[in-house]
């Protein structure tokens, strides 16, 4: 991402986690962002490129962001699990990383599922600060709905010609929970030739 990127090492659940630590320039920190990406099996890595529009956001806006590979991706020890170890790994990066301070997740297709079950999990003593989920699989998994008292910090972002995650499929899982969606005209699930515009949303979201 840029020369001040720096690599960890963490402890997961099964193994070790590659992980990589992004900080603002100057100034202190609002406290710590961490991102989850899209899903292993399809080449998803925390190199990817919406992953990191969504790091350079945050950065920009005075978080310190943390990204990581899920088990069995890179360095990363063990193996697939549908998402219930992967959320089991993003738990124990979020006790090492922001074991207290401001918190927000963040997450891409499957990372975004992931996303909402480790916002379960936290429950309500822990609720993220910012809670941003992009191109949610919502077809594809079990999307847990979004504590209603996050509502108002919750930016969801969908394609509108996603092929990959239809949006009707995201607008069924939105619609019974009043919860707004963010539809880029034309954008397909990875974004192509609107990371930019993203970004921009990101960034305009975490400014309020």
């Amino acid at each position: 991402m840029s020369p001040a990127t720096q690599a960890i090492s963490l402890d997961g659940a099964t193994g070790r986690i590659e992980a990589l630590l992004d900080a603002p320039a100057q100034g202190e920190t609002l406290g710590t962002a961490v991102l989850a990406h899209p899903h292993p099996l399809f080449g998803g890595t925390m190199h990817n490129k919406v992953v990191q529009t969504l790091a350079r956001a945050f950065v920009s806006k005075g978080w310190r962001v943390v990204r990581f590979n899920f088990r069995g991706v890179g360095a990363s020890e063990g193996t697939h699990d549908e998402g219930r170890g992967e959320a089991q790994d993003m738990l124990k990066v979020i006790a090492q990383v922001a074991p207290q301070g401001a918190l927000a997740l963040a997450g891409f297709s499957f990372g975004a599922f992931v996303v909402t079950h480790v916002v379960q999990a936290l429950g309500e003593h822990r609720l993220p600060l910012q809670l941003v989920l992009v191109g949610t699989a919502a077809s594809r998994f079990e999307v847990a709905q979004v504590p209603h008292a996050l509502h108002a910090h919750c930016l969801v972002v969908h394609g509108e010609q996603d092929d990959t995650v239809p949006l009707s499929s995201v607008m069924d899982w939105a619609r019974p929970q009043s919860l707004p969606i963010t539809v880029i005209p034309g954008a397909s699930h990875f974004f192509h030739g609107q990371l930019p515009l993203l970004k921009s949303l990101v960034t305009r979201h975490l400014t309020v």
